[in-house]
C-alpha cells in the first residue's frame, strides 16, 4: 500500500510532556512490568509442575498467564523506553504490527476468561456432570478456539486499518498505535471504516461481558443451595475472575463501544487494560487462592531440595 501514503513512521505523543510525569511514570510502569512478568512466570512455571495442571481452571490459568505476558509486552516495553526519553517514533509496519498484536493477544484474553467463567458455571450448577464435560480434549478445543477467536477478531481489523491512506499528520495522540487514533490520521473519509471497527471491537467486548455478567449470575443464584464452606470456596474463586474481568472490560467497553473518536480521557483508561489489570491477574489468582499459594510453595520447596541434595 506505499503509493497509498507518504508516511513511514508515527509520532507517539504519549502520556504527558511533564518531564517529572514521565519520570515517575516509567517507574512505576517498569515496577509493574517487572511484577507481571515474575508473577505469571511463577505461575507458568509452578502449574505444571503441581496436581493442579490436570483441573481445568488452573490449566486456562496457565494460559491466561502466557498471553497476559504476549499482550503487555506488545505496549509496555515501547511506553516505558519512550518516557525514559527514547525516541518516541513508531515505524508504519511496528504500528501496524502493535495493533494487531494488542488486539490479537486482547481477544484471546476475553476468550479465556470466558472459558473460564464457563468452567466454574459447570462447576457449581452441574458438579455431577464436570469432569465428563471438561475433560482435558475438550479444554484443548476451548483454547484452541480462544486463538482462533482471536485470530478471526484481529485480522480484520488489521486488513482495514492497512487499507486506509497516511498522508498527512503523523502524529499519535497516545502512547500506542490502536484504531481510533489511526482512523484521525487518515486522510480519507473512514465512516464506514468505523463503523465496522466499532463492531467488531466493541460487540466483542460487550458481548463477552454481558455472557460472563449472566453465567456468574446464575452461579451466585445456584450457590445458596450450597453449604456454607461450599459457598465461600466458591465465592472465593468466583471473586478473584471477577474482579479480573470488572478492571479488564470496564475500560475496554468504554473504549471501544461508541463513535470512533479520540477523547483526553482514553489514554488513562487505556492503562487499565494494558497494564493494570493485566498486573493484577497473578497477584489476584495467588495472593487470594490457598490452592495456588500451596501448590507454588510446593513446587518451589520440591526445586530447593532437589538443588541442594545435587550440589
Amino acid at each position: 500500500m506505499e503509493h497509498q501514503r507518504n508516511i513511514s513512521e508515527f509520532i507517539l505523543l504519549g502520556l504527558s510532556h511533564d518531564q517529572n510525569i514521565q519520570t515517575f511514570c516509567s517507574v512505576l510502569f517498569l515496577f509493574c512490568y517487572v511484577i507481571l512478568l515474575v508473577g505469571n512466570l511463577l505461575i507458568l512455571v509452578s502449574i505444571p509442575g503441581s496436581p493442579l495442571f490436570n483441573q481445568p481452571m488452573y490449566y486456562f490459568l496457565s494460559h491466561l498467564s502466557f498471553i497476559d505476558i504476549c499482550y503487555t509486552s506488545s505496549v509496555t516495553p515501547k511506553l516505558i523506553g519512550d518516557l525514559l526519553g527514547g525516541k518516541k517514533t513508531i515505524s508504519y509496519d511496528n504500528c501496524m504490527f502493535q495493533i494487531f498484536a494488542m488486539h490479537f493477544f486482547g481477544s484471546i484474553e476475553v476468550f479465556i476468561l470466558t472459558a473460564m467463567a464457563f468452567d466454574r458455571y459447570i462447576a457449581i450448577c452441574k458438579p455431577l456432570h464436570y469432569m465428563i464435560i471438561m475433560n482435558r480434549t475438550k479444554c484443548n478445543l476451548l483454547v484452541l478456539a480462544t486463538w482462533a477467536g482471536g485470530a478471526v477478531h484481529s485480522f480484520p481489523q488489521l486488513s482495514m486499518i492497512i487499507q486506509l491512506p497516511f498522508c498527512g499528520s503523523s502524529e499519535i495522540g497516545h502512547y500506542f498505535c490502536d484504531i481510533f487514533p489511526m482512523l484521525k490520521l487518515a486522510c480519507a473519509d473512514t465512516y464506514i471504516t468505523g463503523v465496522l471497527l466499532v463492531a467488531n471491537s466493541g460487540m466483542v467486548s460487550l458481548v463477552t461481558f454481558v455472557v460472563l455478567f449472566v453465567s456468574y449470575v446464575i452461579i451466585l443464584f445456584t450457590l445458596r443451595n450450597h453449604s456454607a464452606e461450599g459457598r465461600r470456596k466458591a465465592l472465593s474463586t468466583c471473586g478473584s475472575h471477577i474482579t479480573v474481568v470488572l478492571l479488564f472490560f470496564g475500560p475496554s467497553i468504554f473504549g471501544y463501544l461508541r463513535p470512533p473518536t479520540t477523547y483526553p480521557e482514553d489514554k488513562v483508561l487505556a492503562l487499565f487494560y494494558t497494564v493494570i489489570a493485566p498486573v493484577f491477574n497473578p497477584l489476584i489468582y495467588t495472593l487470594r487462592n490457598t490452592e495456588m499459594k500451596n501448590a507454588m510453595r510446593k513446587v518451589w520447596c520440591q526445586r530447593l531440595l532437589s538443588k541442594k541434595a545435587y550440589d
